[in-house]
C-alpha cells in the first residue's frame, strides 16, 4: 500500500495538549489522524458536528473552563437524582 504525507501547521500549545491526551489514550498523532480520516470516509463527512455555539452554550463553556458553577457527582445515579430536585 502506498502512503501519503500530510503537512499541517497548528499552534504549539494545542499540539502539546492534544498529544498529551493522545498519549493517555495510547495513540500517536499519526494513529489519531488515520482514525479521523477513516471516520470521515465511514460517515461521508466530519465525524462530529461543527457549529457555532449559541450565547448560553458559549457562556456555560467559558464558565466551565474557568472552573465556575461546576457540579461534581460520584455516580451516574447521583447525576440523575440531581435532575429530580
Amino acid at each position: 500500500m502506498k502512503t501519503a504525507v500530510i503537512h499541517a501547521r497548528i499552534e504549539m500549545q494545542t499540539k502539546t495538549e492534544a498529544e498529551t491526551v493522545l498519549r493517555q489514550l495510547g495513540l500517536t498523532p499519526t494513529e489519531a489522524i488515520r482514525i479521523f480520516y477513516a471516520q470521515i470516509l465511514l460517515r461521508g463527512g466530519l465525524p462530529f458536528a461543527v457549529e457555532i455555539p449559541n450565547s448560553l452554550t458559549k457562556e456555560t463553556l467559558d464558565k466551565s473552563q474557568r472552573g465556575e458553577d461546576i457540579e461534581a457527582f460520584d455516580s451516574l445515579d447521583d447525576v440523575f437524582a440531581s435532575w429530580k430536585t
